[in-house]
């Protein structure tokens, strides 16, 4: 892409199936190895990968040559298929549908990776719900209720 310059910095939250407590400690760092891996087998540069047991942030500094939606499906797809592939989980893993993209300015880097990174730390304080909605809101995202990520029941 000659002449092409681009600074784009995407917060992406995305959460197991049923928000089910799945992603165990014994293999969320092998988890979060493969999804950096897939993020920048696709040029992308991983800045910070975090979560709970029932989701996942991921800070990115995305290559405009791939489409958000692209990224997230393959992202979602293929860790899915990973992760099934070596029996972590009784069943068939799957993340829920739709996911949370954020972006962020080059001045706020420090800052959101701190977020990402601070994840259990965070979560001592404030439910996913809370948070994810306060996302939404915080950035005037319109969304509708009936689809957003439910507390658990």
């Amino acid at each position: 892409m000659a002449n092409t310059y681009t600074q784009l910095y995407i917060q992406f939250v995305f959460a197991v199936q049923r928000r089910i407590s799945l992603i165990q400690p014994d293999w969320e760092t092998e988890l979060y190895k493969y999804i950096t891996g897939i993020t920048q087998n696709h040029e992308h540069k991983m800045i910070a990968i975090n979560g709970m047991p029932d989701h996942i942030h991921i800070f990115v500094g995305l290559n405009p040559k791939q489409s958000i939606s692209n990224l997230m499906q393959i992202i979602k797809g293929e860790s899915s298929e990973w992760i099934n592939a070596r029996g972590f989980v009784d069943g068939q893993f799957s993340w829920q549908g739709g996911y949370g993209a954020f972006s962020y300015s080059r001045r706020q880097l420090d800052q959101i990776y701190h977020y990402v990174m601070n994840q259990k730390l965070h979560h001592q304080k404030e439910s996913f719900l809370i948070e994810y909605t306060r996302l939404l809101e915080e950035f005037d995202v319109q969304y509708d209720s009936r689809y957003i990520f439910k507390p658990l029941e």
